[in-house]
């Protein structure tokens, strides 16, 4: 029976314990130990065991089980957001950044005993990332991150495997540097050539960054090394061998990331590379570097390439090098992919999709089979309490187009009373420069299994679109996603699906920013949530970590000649023109957002006189991990919209406002 209720007040089978407990993202992976390394392997967070990063493999019954046993956390904190943090040999030897010391560590298969690979250093002053084994098995090849004196530098190290650096540094050999960043370092088929990625400050990688080939010398170095492709304009990824003279490469040099093949000029030639179009089209085959470790395509033994394009959703695709042809594959309903390992006509894929949780699967190329490896989720709510996906493009006042995917209230058990609209959330995701899918999400169902509707926003400067919408946001920011957001929030007051009276708005990080921003500048929302947001500039180019620490420059414009330009856009600066309630929520230990800004923020919300909330979450960085951090935060996020937009939330405390 059907109970009549007003939105926001319907009880709901997902409660924020749910979340915290069932949740437990699926990350990287590998094919490694068994029967010719048929196991695969994966880290995951662990909620419930600190917030940690295990790694683990699948067991004869399906079940996984732990590689590495708590407290070992497979973590690192190079350019904070980190990646690649382990790789493991086909017969089981793996060897990880451990989060609280950065240091590398191996286990052997049959120990759970972790043995150190490199020195110790005070604070973690040396981090490391991207992590890959020489094919002769005596080292480990890796990005290394340097703190020292106030100064950040980094370079390609070699790591003896035998664990003789742990007591002497000097065993460390320092491959390659010349650059202030690195990434994405791929040895030649013979291990004589060496290419990656470089680029610096004030450049974001998605800006543009420089493919550069060099090769070994007899002492395992790089000293010589030529740029191939990329410019300040010119954003590459994934550089891969074909041979020792050819590479595949994607460059978004036509305003998509598209694929191409680059020949390198024989020695003493005189000529320029040679750049061949693989695939040309309105798609991007990449997605900003953030973490280490990405990849988007991978070369079949046949030769073709398997690929992932975006347009807003993922597509599996078949790509012939020879003759360009693109053949897309069937994967369900699954509209967010990135590659593992690939062993014979099997290939790992991580994804999910709007009914199909995010996990990690094996798919097979021949049958064309999905396989459940590890999903990220333990069970699932059935399935008429979690919300269908609709991406929906909406239009800013000059006419622009705003891509975003609206999730609407959906609960069998009850229907609201006849002429009420629903309240809707607008999330605002993080970066800026970086994208959502509308894909199965928990969080959000938290919310519409009780009433309210949730609109995720793509605002000019997210990826997967281009270039172009890409760069909306250059010298923008706090203008064009504000915009946008409001633009898709309004458009569904617009077409009858939300009550434009009760409209809230909630993002971290730099969503956390277009939230403050959105709540100074416009009337558009009731109140707003920021996790770990942005309230000041200024302050926060000084304080934040070396890998963002530029990346104003783009959004804003650079210090000191655009400060007025950092003051006038600052939510901090406009509070005079804030009129609602606004919820705080902060992690203490974050490097990327300093509690500093969100503390500031609060004291101008004292000072004027607004209800609003601050938590403050010991033990916390940039994005919660803790499982009790995960349910009080978000029962507070619902208690917070129901006290501000006048609706009972069930079975959750009262949040106590200021």
């Amino acid at each position: 029976m059907t109970t009549t209720s007003p939105y926001g007040s319907w009880h709901s089978p997902i409660s924020a314990a749910d979340l915290a407990a069932g949740e437990h993202p699926v990350d990287g992976s590998a094919f490694a130990g068994g029967a010719g390394g048929a196991d695969v392997w994966w880290s995951e967070l662990r909620s419930d065991e600190g917030g940690r990063y295990a790694v683990r493999r699948s067991g004869p019954d399906g079940q996984p089980i732990d590689v590495l046993p708590p407290p070992w956390n497979a973590r690192t904190r190079v350019h904070e957001y980190g990646g690649a943090a382990w790789a493991v040999t086909a017969d089981g030897v793996l060897v990880f950044a451990e989060f609280s010391d950065q240091r590398l560590y191996r286990l052997d298969p049959g120990s759970n005993q972790p043995r150190p690979l490199t020195p110790s250093s005070e604070q973690a002053a040396l981090r490391y990332a991207e992590v890959q084994f020489d094919p002769a098995g005596r080292e480990v090849r890796c990005i290394r991150e340097t703190h020292r004196d106030g100064q950040v530098r980094r370079d390609l190290v070699a790591v003896p495997l035998d664990g003789s650096a742990a007591t002497d540094p000097d065993q460390i050999r320092s491959i390659v540097a010349g650059s202030h960043f690195l990434a994405a370092a791929r040895f030649s088929p013979d291990d004589s050539q060496l290419a990656w990625l470089a680029w610096d400050h004030p450049q974001m990688p998605w800006d543009g960054c420089e493919l550069r080939v060099g090769r070994i010398d007899g002492d395992g170095r790089c000293t010589e090394w030529t740029t191939m492709l990329g410019s300040r304009t010119e954003a590459v990824l994934q550089p891969e061998w074909i041979d020792e003279q050819r590479l595949y490469v994607i460059s978004d040099q036509t305003g998509w990331w598209n694929l191409y093949r680059l020949t390198q000029p024989a020695a003493g030639a005189g000529e320029a590379p040679r750049l061949e179009a693989l695939c040309e089209m309105a798609a991007d085959f990449g997605a900003p570097l953030w973490q280490f470790g990405a990849r988007w395509y991978q070369a079949l033994p046949d030769g073709r390439l398997l690929t992932v394009r975006t347009f807003g959703l993922d597509t599996l695709g078949i790509l012939d090098p020879q003759t360009g042809e693109l053949t897309d594959l069937d994967t369900g309903d699954l509209t967010t992919l990135r590659f593992g390992q690939l062993k014979g006509d099997e290939v790992l894929l991580r994804g999910g999709g709007a009914r199909t949780p995010h996990g990690l699967r094996r798919y097979n190329l021949s049958t064309r089979q999905l396989t459940d490896v590890r999903l990220s989720v333990d069970g699932l709510p059935p399935a008429e309490y979690l919300p269908p996906s609709s991406a929906m493009t909406f239009h800013a006042a000059d006419g622009r187009e705003v891509h975003a995917f609206v999730y609407p209230p959906s609960n069998p058990d009850f229907a609201a009373p006849e002429g009420e609209l629903p309240p809707f959330v607008a999330l605002v995701h993080g970066g800026p420069t970086a994208h959502v899918a509308g894909m199965l999400n928990l969080g959000a169902a938290y919310f519409t299994s009780r009433g309210i509707g949730v609109v995720d926003v793509n605002y000019g400067g997210s990826s997967g679109y281009g270039r172009a919408y890409r760069e909306r946001l250059r010298g923008q920011w706090g203008i064009v996603d504000v915009q946008d957001v409001v633009a898709a929030a309004q458009g569904l007051a617009d077409a009858g699906l939300a009550d434009g009276r009760r409209l809230a708005i909630q993002g971290g990080s730099a969503g956390g920013w277009t939230v403050l921003s959105a709540l100074t500048q416009t009337d558009a929302f009731a109140c707003g949530a920021s996790y770990f947001g942005v309230a000041e500039l200024l302050q926060f180019a000084e304080e934040t970590h070396d890998f963002e620490s530029r990346y104003l420059d783009g959004l804003i414009g650079p210090l000191p000649e655009a400060r007025a330009l950092y003051e006038s856009r600052a939510p901090l600066n406009n509070v005079d023109g804030l009129s609602c309630p606004v919820l705080l929520l902060q992690g203490l230990d974050d490097p990327v957002v300093p509690p500093s800004q969100a503390e500031r923020f609060r004291d101008a919300l004292v000072a004027k006189g607004l209800p609003h909330a601050y938590l403050a979450y010991e033990g916390e960085s940039h994005g919660f991990r803790k499982k009790e951090t995960i349910v009080h935060s978000h029962e507070a996020e619902l208690s917070f919209y129901g006290q501000v937009m006048g609706f009972v939330p069930a079975d959750v405390p009262v949040l106590p406002l200021s």
